[in-house]
């Protein structure tokens, strides 16, 4: 599974923005977006922020889970306080539908661990629960970055430590 990470300032600009893909299932880590993709994904992204705006005040949590689809992405939101946006395009992996077809020569268990891979089911409790601790984690670390006297207001967030703070996190639960 690829991930697109980016939260989005008050005023709808960029603050952040990290690609990776998954650690879990022995992924690399890598993302695996196409050259096309990987330039459609801020459009993908900012298109959503219509739909985050609308859910936002018919759901009182912050974790507004997934909000939108294009094609075979997914997009899920976390919404601070403060009215920034953290945005997750993720787009699932052919792996399963492709393990489905060998999956007459393999054993049942080999199948049943894909099924249930966060990469397997954009919208199961388990990747839900993933993506919402991989929020919350990244909600932690960009509430310690925006306390430093040198941060404004929707100013871009350029520390390495945050950005590998995210990519742990990254790790951890996607």
């Amino acid at each position: 599974m690829s991930y697109y990470f980016a939260i989005i300032g008050t005023q709808d600009n960029p603050l952040f923005e990290y690609e990776f893909g998954t650690s879990k299932q022995g992924g690399d880590g890598q993302p695996r977006f196409t050259e096309q993709a990987r330039h459609l994904n801020q459009f993908i992204l900012h298109s959503s922020l219509d739909i985050v705006e609308e859910v936002q005040w018919t759901n009182g949590q912050l974790y507004l889970k997934v909000i939108d689809k294009f094609f075979n992405n997914y997009i899920s939101c976390f919404m601070t306080g403060s009215n920034t946006k953290f945005l997750l395009l993720h787009q699932p992996t052919a792996g399963p539908a492709s393990s489905a077809t060998g999956a007459t020569t393999t054993s049942s268990s080999s199948s049943s661990r894909n099924s249930t891979s966060v990469g397997a089911n954009p919208t199961s409790p388990q990747t839900e629960e993933a993506i919402k601790n991989f929020f919350t984690e990244v909600y932690e670390n960009y509430t310690k970055a925006i306390m430093s006297p040198f941060y404004k207001v929707n100013m871009e967030i350029r520390s390495p430590i945050f950005r590998q703070r995210v990519a742990a996190a990254g790790r951890k639960y996607l």
